[in-house]
């Protein structure tokens, strides 16, 4: 699989619809949810996108449209809760990022419109009934197909020959992370490594996953996209390097803490596209008009840092693929 095959489906031409959709007199509602709490520099920057992008639209908060932001992570099993709390308050629109949170509001309503972002393969998961026309109330922009699994452990693999098992970091439970992982198993024994599944969602059961898979030589790890890599991303780096374990990250802000490798997509340029999609609901255009969309790119970054750290020896034909190389 090359990484510049991914092709995101293609909005055709759009005329300005009214907003005779809302109702005469009443500023339309937004509810932002966002994926973990306001300070964290990614979710400022996914926010900010977002904002500048429906501003460029003509929507301006506290004027023309109230924005509600939900911030923080939703405990693992609240999302049901949340879900509903949101939906009996009637918004407009729903911005919802992750795969779990888009799930929750898929079952809570069919009625309010919905655009997710950051899901993993939304056909395989059953988000919507095609990616060209979704039917129902929801849409939006995915992040990974379930294929991408084993792209993750391909490359692994190749920047890291030495590796013979992998330990494939997830959340237990979490559809779109299971897929992963079966493509990321397909593509192990296609290669000769054997995975080693941890379902895990605390620090503590990650450090004991992770120490007791560095007793055994030759290992590496993928840390799947969403949580718990995302909230303790911090303790998976922290170990890999302590144990010299190779890893790659669906999640570009691992390599600032020391990661080897990510491979992912621009999630905040999803959030800057979602911004349109909000606008066409709002001005009457329904979910089901609105094909569900993949990233336009992923980009590979390795942390030269990191690999001399490991002892690791990268190919340099394999460095010449990487979209950025942090030394």
């Amino acid at each position: 699989m090359r990484r510049r095959e991914f092709i995101a489906a293609l909005i055709g031409a759009t005329c300005p619809v009214s907003v005779g959709a809302q109702q005469s007199g009443k500023v339309p509602v937004v509810v932002y949810l966002a994926q973990g709490p306001e300070d964290d520099p990614e979710q400022r920057a996914r926010a900010a996108a977002f904002r500048t992008g429906f501003e460029k639209l003509g929507w301006m908060a506290g004027r023309n449209v109230s924005i509600e932001y939900r911030w923080g992570r939703t405990e693992w099993g609240k999302e049901r809760a949340v879900a509903s709390e949101i939906v009996s308050a009637g918004p407009s629109v729903v911005l919802a990022c992750g795969s779990a949170m888009a799930e929750a509001l898929r079952d809570a309503t069919k009625s309010v419109s919905v655009v997710f972002v950051n899901v993993t393969d939304p056909l395989a998961t059953g988000l919507v009934n095609s990616m060209s026309r979704p039917g129902g109330n929801l849409t939006g922009f995915a992040d990974y197909p379930f294929s991408m699994g084993g792209y993750w452990m391909a490359v692994l693999k190749e920047a890291a020959s030495r590796v013979k098992r992998v330990l494939v970091i997830s959340a237990p439970g979490d559809f779109g992370q299971e897929g992963l992982l079966r493509a990321a198993g397909v593509v192990a024994a296609e290669v000769g490594v054997k995975v080693v599944p941890a379902a895990v969602l605390t620090a503590a059961e990650l450090e004991k996953e992770i120490n007791a898979f560095a007793r055994e030589p030759s290992g590496g790890i993928i840390a799947l996209p969403g949580d718990p890599s995302g909230v303790h991303r911090d303790v998976i780096t922290t170990l890999a390097a302590r144990h010299r374990l190779p890893a790659i990250y669906g999640d570009r802000f691992a390599i600032a803490l020391g990661g080897l490798m990510s491979y992912d997509a621009d999630i905040a340029d999803l959030h800057r596209r979602a911004a349109f999609y909000v606008d066409r609901l709002l001005r009457g255009v329904k979910p089901s008009e609105l094909p569900v969309q993949l990233p336009t790119r992923y980009d590979l970054a390795v942390n030269l840092k990191a690999a001399k750290a490991l002892g690791l020896t990268i190919p340099l034909w394999f460095l010449a693929t990487a979209d950025e190389v942090v030394e």
